[in-house]
């Protein structure tokens, strides 16, 4: 059998559960989705084994939780043909260009494209509301007080002095952005404490443009101002406030956590800040799935894909390499198809 190129993290619930059981699809009640832009082409393969052997018979109920592109792969995970609209989602976001010094809105217009690739037609937006097996729910940031400056230096201004007061305690961040959990009408999942948080359940109506507005990196998109059930406001990436989901879970089942990284910061403005992710304590019940570094250092310019590739390289030379990690993905999801992965505790300095 090959060296593994996965590693499975396992807090110590999980760790003495798989250990003993293996890892079963019966035994996961959520699955987790961080943000992160590119970086999910490093796990379309394994989404696309969850959807089509792993959980293929799935009848009872599975949370799906995520943020920014998180939120995008489990509205896809949550249409009748999961596997297909992730293929969509992957075509079309992988091949996005934007011109030189595009405006946001000109950016916003071409990302638009992206979710209307996710939801061809109004009934794959019914199929994710409806679905009672694998049940969407995902974070949308919401300003508080003074609103977003409409300049860019101004807009760089606010979020500084954000992260400053971030840096100093991360609930402070919650006296400009709340929480928006928009939650499948069935489920089960409730955010933690550390931040104020309102809940919406999810409608036919407010679906794409929550997903949008889970998707809008200040800086980059615009924000999202109306959301069909909310009054009008600035809503923007999920990723903002709950970018890793360093959350204490607390489910009687397995969480599993498909992920980029061997461990999970809370906010955008927390992925430097190595003492601010999450903590053993809080992830007894995870099983996180990740590339293990060797395999990471083999894909094309040592890394796997982010948003600085926009600007670092040209786009045929970006297309294509974004294009060779979806396809060496696949190596990862039969790593855990032959259960050929590396089984290690979860621990906050990974």
């Amino acid at each position: 059998m090959k060296h593994p190129r996965l590693q499975l993290l396992a807090g110590a619930n999980a760790y003495a559960h798989i250990s003993r059981d293996g890892l079963r699809a019966q035994d996961i009640d959520m699955l987790v989705g961080a943000s992160g832009g590119p970086k999910w082409f490093s796990l379309f393969g394994l989404d696309q084994y969850l959807l089509s052997t792993f959980f293929k018979d799935r009848q009872q109920p599975l949370e799906l939780l995520g943020s920014s592109a998180g939120a995008w792969r489990f509205a896809c995970y949550a249409q009748h043909d999961g596997a297909a609209a992730s293929r969509r989602f992957c075509d079309a976001y992988r091949t996005l260009c934007y011109p030189a010094k595009a405006p946001t809105s000109e950016v916003t217009a071409i990302s638009k494209t992206v979710l209307d690739a996710v939801f061809p037609n109004a009934a794959h937006v019914t199929q994710v509301v409806s679905n009672t097996t694998f049940r969407l729910n995902f974070i949308v940031a919401q300003k508080k007080g003074r609103p977003l400056a409409q300049s860019r230096f101004g807009q760089l201004g606010q979020i500084t002095g954000t992260a400053a007061l971030n840096l100093l305690h991360r609930p402070w961040l919650g006296r400009f952005y709340q929480r928006v959990l928009f939650a499948q009408k069935d489920s089960n999942v409730t955010a933690p404490a550390d931040l104020p948080t309102e809940r919406q359940a999810l409608t036919t109506a407010n679906l794409q443009p929550a997903l949008l507005a889970s998707g809008s990196i200040p800086l980059v998109l615009d924000p999202v101002t109306e959301i069909a059930g909310m009054q009008p406001g600035q809503f923007i990436d999920g990723g903002l406030t709950d970018y890793h989901f360093a959350w204490p879970f607390q489910t009687s089942g397995l969480v599993l956590f498909p992920h980029f990284y061997p461990h999970a910061s809370p906010g955008w403005f927390d992925k430097s800040l190595p003492w601010r992710r999450a903590k053993a304590k809080d992830f007894q019940q995870v099983a996180m799935l990740c590339p293990t570094p060797e395999w990471v250092a083999s894909l094309p310019f040592g890394k796997i894909p982010d948003r600085t590739d926009f600007n670092k390289l040209p786009d045929p030379v970006r297309i294509a390499y974004w294009q060779e990690v979806t396809e060496r993905s696949f190596e990862l999801a039969e790593d855990l198809a032959q259960g050929n992965f590396l089984l290690r505790p979860f621990a906050k300095k990974n």
